[in-house]
């Protein structure tokens, strides 16, 4: 069976205070989309499977990391912890950029869990699924239901929200080839209450998001990266109605009224446009 496993991308980003587990509670909304990775999950036959849990083909974008630390290994031993399953055959085709704030390897976790439900016939619920997501990765959950959500607690608490206000609009995504490592944004930001707060932000036109809709990695991630706020100037100079970095980054994305399909020339990176229906 084959899945495709889609990425997202964060509207805000509030670092709101550190917990005593180390982690920190945040504040954001986790927007889907189309651009993805494709899974082909099945049971191999006896003779493959024998003496082995999983066999796992990586093509396309490297995933430069030994097996075990793999998330769709580490997805695949939490599902064994609860549910009783045979040796499972894996092949991805990476195609989202990795650290990139993009959510890639969290959407390949939830695919192989949601597709693994259904090719067993496991009888999981999403709130099942999240659960067992939830000690994969904090944004894996995201990814069972894959609508809009604001996201609390380390972004595990996903609420459902509607924005309507990106209907008929283009995101121009921009990722250089430049690495944040998410220890690197957390250690330069100062956790704060936000004045506002993004379901309120996001309900007004995207002409006000600016200035309001804010991600509080940006300041010390651009300083580390300086290329960065250059892209997101090059975007807003190219009439980007808004513009921010997603996540620890290092995508940058632009929302347009139009098609807006220019190479960004400032930096080698990779580069496409996605239409919001």
């Amino acid at each position: 069976m084959i899945s495709f496993a889609n990425c997202k991308i964060n509207l805000g980003l509030n670092i709101i205070n550190k917990r005593p587990d180390g982690y920190h509670n945040i504040e954001t909304l986790f927007f889907p989309l189309h651009q993805a990775d494709l899974l082909e999950v099945t049971i191999p036959g006896e003779e493959l499977s024998k003496g082995h849990d999983y066999i796992l083909k990586q093509t396309g974008l490297v995933v430069d990391c030994p097996p075990e630390k793999n998330i769709l290994v580490k997805a695949l031993y939490a599902l064994k912890a609860v549910r009783d399953i045979p040796c499972v055959y894996m092949h991805l085709h990476k195609q989202v950029p990795m650290g990139a704030g993009l959510g890639g390897g969290s959407a390949d976790a939830a695919a192989l869990v949601k597709t693994l439900n259904n090719i067993l016939s496991l009888g999981l619920s999403n709130e099942e699924m999240e659960k067992i997501l939830s000690k994969v990765g904090a944004d894996c959950p995201f990814f069972v239901k894959n609508t809009p959500a604001l996201a609390s607690g380390i972004g595990d608490i996903l609420t459902p929200i509607e924005v309507n206000t990106l209907k008929g609009k283009y995101i121009r995504l921009i990722k250089p080839e430049i690495h944040v490592s998410t220890a690197e944004a957390y250690a330069g930001v100062t956790p704060s209450e936000p004045q506002i707060h993004i379901e309120e932000i996001i309900k007004r036109p995207i002409s006000e998001w600016m200035g309001l809709l804010v991600n509080d990695f940006e300041k010390s991630v651009f300083k580390a990266h300086p290329q960065l706020a250059d892209i997101k100037n090059w975007l807003l100079d190219k009439g980007a109605i808004y513009a921010a970095m997603s996540g620890s980054g290092s995508t940058i994305f632009g929302i347009f009224d139009h098609p807006f399909y220019d190479e960004c020339d400032i930096i080698e990176a990779a580069q496409w446009t996605e239409s919001i229906e």
